[in-house]
């Protein structure tokens, strides 16, 4: 039975028992205020005298309600202050072992607004296996998320190092206006020099100011959406093939960026003296360098250096031999 409905059941049952005592007093020859006076003091045990002496039928049938009352309001009371307690209790158990738990996160992006592109774009990591924090300033719209979850203003510095700022790989700020977003990314840059910081933008005059206040990126959905149907009714077979190998997951290839790292087997050599085509037996797509810029389809005589990004596609096995290759040291 659920809490609620015991505790409709009990208060019924409290005032079921009123009546009955109420009306019997009544009988007895109680006024009606003195008749429910008489009843409602008797089965909270207060002790007070009689208000009319009684006969030897108002005494049996005193006896008879304090047996009954007495147990059914101590009953109503406990479930009522049960219910209250075990509440707040709950949620502050809750709310401590959520804050254990994203104080030993590390490596999770913060999602900032629970709207739509925010469960988007949470849904999406956690599909990828990526640790997820979401903060939003109104609990109502947090009390139901999967992830780890706090309630308060991102724009506050303390709520985004309770949300592990510090430790965090990357930000989103999703939130509803783009000046919270460019405030969240200014507060977000502040903190964290060196955090991927991802800001949504609801207008285009908008993106600008979210690149100088310290984004790493600024997408908006509205055009993004529009250039995807625009390629759709284009090409629609290419937009499928890098939705299947993006997100859906029915192929065995996937694509993915791997880092250079300095020392490892790749680092000072090209691709073709690395042999990663044969080695791996994933394909480079596109080299990007330290400069930012992309290079499609790298010919083999292409040196890759300490800090580059592979774009790369291959089944997972590939992929991870690849990033073996990037990432060790010799």
């Amino acid at each position: 039975m659920s809490k609620v409905r015991r505790i409709q059941l009990a208060l019924l049952a409290l005032l079921a028992v009123v009546a009955a005592g109420s009306i019997g007093y009544l009988v007895l020859g109680f006024g009606p205020l003195d008749a429910v006076y008489q009843t409602v003091t008797t089965i909270t045990t207060v002790g007070f005298r009689e208000l009319h002496p009684l006969s030897t039928a108002g005494k049996i049938f005193t006896i008879v309600l304090i047996i009954a009352g007495v147990g059914t309001a101590l009953y109503a009371f406990s479930v009522v202050l049960e219910s209250l307690v075990e509440g707040h209790l709950r949620q502050h158990v809750e709310r401590r072992k959520m804050q254990r738990d994203i104080a030993r996160m590390s490596g999770h992006t913060i999602v900032c607004g629970w709207g739509r592109v925010g469960r988007a774009v949470a849904g999406y990591l956690a599909g990828q296996g990526a640790a997820v924090v979401v903060v939003d300033v109104d609990p109502q719209r947090v009390a139901d998320v999967a992830y780890p979850a706090l309630t308060g203003d991102v724009t506050d510095d303390e709520v985004l190092r309770k949300a592990g700022i510090m430790r965090a790989r990357a930000l989103v700020a999703a939130i509803n206006t783009d000046a919270e977003n460019v405030y969240v990314t200014l507060s977000a840059r502040s903190l964290r020099p060196d955090l991927i910081i991802i800001a949504r933008a609801r207008t285009e005059a908008s993106e600008p100011k979210l690149l100088r206040a310290g984004a790493t990126r600024v997408v908006n959905p509205q055009r993004i959406g529009g250039q995807r149907i625009a390629a759709a009714a284009l090409q629609p077979n290419v937009v499928e093939f890098l939705d299947v190998v993006m997100h859906d997951g029915s192929l065995e290839f996937r694509l993915e960026e791997i880092p250079v790292r300095a020392g490892s087997r790749l680092a000072g050599r090209t691709l073709q003296q690395a042999n990663v085509g044969e080695t791996t037996g994933a394909l480079v797509l596109a080299l990007r360098g330290r400069d930012g810029t992309f290079l499609a389809n790298p010919p083999m005589h292409t040196p890759v250096g300490a800090g580059y990004i592979l774009i790369a596609i291959g089944t997972q096995q590939q992929l991870s031999a690849l990033h073996d290759a990037a990432n060790r040291v010799k």
